[in-house]
């Protein structure tokens, strides 16, 4: 009996793992992916997050509430801080790509990635969703998508024991892909954590961690498009 509930515990971790996405691997920007011959360039984002404070491994409700209760004039002004001109970027990427020689058409509207279907092909390098689709229905070659998945701050727990102190984060991922083949030219990820330069705990302006919320946000919009000069 023990040896049947054994088996069975190993099939289900086997069709778990079979199941788990595999982690789409960094591509770096193909040579000539924006010169005159890439064509018509989609450029669009996905829709910003709110700047909002995050409290990772306070993983049960009442460690949450406490996490939150605990740095509640933290979340109150990082609440009102500005995402600055994160969804300039946009705007700044295509005038890259005008400069590179292809034609730059920008989206307003965000895209849903998730709405899209999973790609089902072999290819190491395409994306895991099927963007290709999006080739006639906006009349563009490739597509390039900047998505923000992190704005804000984050504070590490241990339920209910803060680990370190609150630091500024901006993550989020970049890709270009052909709209042909849904072969991946670029997939970058970017991830900047910064610390308050001294003193955190300043209620309720807390000016060295909002110092450090602004530098994060250059520093991975400068991310963001050095591939692309």
């Amino acid at each position: 009996m023990r040896s049947r509930l054994a088996l069975v515990a190993l099939l289900g971790i086997a069709l778990l793992a079979g199941c788990a996405a595999k982690p789409q691997k960094r591509v770096s920007m193909a040579e000539g992916a924006l010169g005159a011959s890439a064509g018509r360039i989609g450029v669009v984002m996905t829709a910003l997050p709110k700047v909002d404070t995050q409290f990772p491994g306070a993983g049960c409700l009442l460690c949450l509430a406490t996490a939150s209760a605990m740095n509640s004039s933290l979340t109150d002004h990082v609440r009102t801080l500005p995402p600055e001109d994160v969804a300039g970027l946009k705007d700044r990427a295509a005038a890259l790509i005008k400069a590179k020689g292809a034609t730059p058409v920008v989206f307003p509207d965000a895209l849903q990635v998730q709405s899209l279907p999973d790609f089902s092909g072999t290819d190491p390098n395409a994306a895991q969703k099927d963007f290709r689709g999006l080739r006639d229905k906006l009349n563009v070659d490739k597509l390039l998508l900047i998505q923000v998945d992190t704005i804000g701050v984050h504070r590490t727990y241990s339920a209910y024991v803060p680990t370190a102190e609150p630091k500024a984060v901006f993550e989020g991922k970049a890709l270009l892909v052909d709209l042909k083949t849904n072969s991946l030219e670029w997939y970058h990820t970017y991830k900047f954590v910064k610390a308050a330069d001294g003193p955190w705990d300043e209620p309720p302006k807390f000016p060295r961690l909002t110092n450090a919320y602004f530098q994060a946000l250059e520093l991975g919009k400068d991310e963001v498009l050095q591939p692309l000069q």
